[in-house]
């Protein structure tokens, strides 16, 4: 048996050949989170298990099953890798008091973790471009978000991203909600599953999003909760829905769309698409006017989403989009001595002129460097040899054009390079 150690299952290494993709899906990120004009924020991976308990809710998949939850030996804290963004950003807000004068438009980047199934667009160690705005209250900001995830999907080169859309309402509303759906699956306890029976009294609310094809039926015949909603609940919902059809935006109304998490009301939602299989959320969230309280802040408004950077890049590709790649301007080949003391200054001076350079390291002949300059994927290579060094020439060869070499000076290479930029 071998002893080479490997990668924990559902945690994968992201190899240099893929990384030019999650660096041109982060640039465009930035931009776009600017353009409207979020702050960066960023949290520690772990965090103490009650935040994500008292956030997330304690009867759910995330924290019963999913969250790499341990105790701390040396001092008896029990901490848990973060399974979602959302808790952490809220509890930083708090701590450093960032809604004592204004309201705070943020967002984050970065690893979350669940102990799932591994499959392709669901890992145990995944990322996620998480958005939170924090002490607004009106239905315009639930509009925003999706109007600027719609933007996203048009700078990434998107389509087939599909709104789905639905409000859980207030707390009364849900309280009445809940005891109605108890009373309806009660009624019908031999059709439900394992889940759906721990669930019933607990959190009924989660059966309605089961991806079991056996309750798919009694699921549709349940109580819905747009019954149940009071006046300003359909206030503020008409008023998100108005937002997206005057910025055109389509959207359909999903009834049975809820969420996993509890911390959930009125405007929740969901891009979805039909290329990824099973996994076809690539970004999710909603409004959660409860959770600055709950965690222990003072009462206000949030609402927020977050999107799997995973299944995103699965569905560039999916898509056909390239990215393009990393670029090399020129390959430094040198020989000898003074040849390799006259490289080195080349290719210092090139970099701080802006431009990516490639020395050679490890000896070998020009031949031999020459198939390495080739294979680095640079337009250029940059020949020095005793000959150049005594004269502080370049001899510039094109690698990617049919092109006659030439013997240049620095200053001659290094507008060449420039302008080809």
């Amino acid at each position: 048996m071998s002893d080479t150690i490997q990668a924990i299952r559902g945690m994968n290494d992201i190899l240099p050949e893929h990384s030019p993709r999650w660096q041109h899906f982060e640039a465009v990120i930035r931009d776009w989170l600017a353009a409207y004009g979020y702050r960066e924020i960023r949290t520690p991976i772990v965090e103490q298990s009650t935040l994500f308990k008292r956030a997330i809710g304690e009867v759910t998949d995330i924290v019963e099953k999913e969250m790499y939850a341990f105790e701390d030996v040396l001092n008896g804290e029990h901490l848990a890798l973060r399974p979602e963004g959302t808790a952490a950003c809220v509890r930083a807000v708090i701590q450093h008091n960032l809604l004592y004068n204004a309201p705070q438009r943020l967002w984050y980047a970065g690893p979350m973790f669940r102990h799932e199934r591994p499959q392709k667009g669901r890992y145990r160690q995944f990322h996620q471009v998480g958005v939170e705005a924090l002490g607004y209250a009106g239905p315009d900001i639930d509009a925003e978000h999706m109007v600027m995830t719609a933007d996203l999907w048009r700078r990434l080169g998107l389509s087939d991203i599909v709104l789905e859309l639905n409000t859980l309402g207030n707390a009364a509303s849900r309280a009445r909600h809940r005891a109605r759906l108890i009373t309806h699956f009660e009624a019908h306890q031999d059709q439900l599953d394992a889940d759906a029976q721990r669930r019933l009294h607990s959190n009924p609310l989660r059966i309605l999003d089961t991806k079991n094809p056996a309750m798919q039926a009694l699921v549709e015949s349940a109580p819905r909760l747009m019954d149940e909603l009071d006046e300003a609940a359909l206030k503020h919902f008409e008023a998100v829905q108005n937002l997206l059809r005057g910025n055109g935006i389509e959207y359909r109304i999903n009834p049975r769309l809820v969420r996993g998490l509890d911390y959930y009301n009125y405007t929740v939602f969901e891009w979805v698409t039909d290329k990824l299989g099973a996994q076809g959320t690539v970004c999710a969230g909603g409004r959660y006017d409860s959770l600055i309280e709950q965690i222990g802040g003072k009462p206000a408004p949030a609402c927020g989403y977050a999107m799997g950077v995973e299944r995103l890049l699965a569905l560039m590709d999916e898509s056909g989009i390239a990215v393009p790649p990393a670029s090399i301007d020129a390959y430094l080949v040198h020989q000898g001595d003074a040849a390799t003391v006259f490289a080195w200054q080349v290719a210092n001076s090139l970099r701080q002129a802006g431009l990516n350079v490639v020395l050679h390291c490890g000896g070998g002949g020009f031949k031999t460097q020459m198939k390495k300059a080739d294979a680095s994927g640079a337009r250029f290579a940059l020949i020095i040899g005793d000959d150049e060094a005594a004269d502080a020439s370049v001899t510039l060869k094109s690698l990617r054009e049919t092109a006659e070499q030439a013997r240049c000076s620095l200053a001659e290479v290094t507008a060449i390079l420039q302008s080809r930029n």
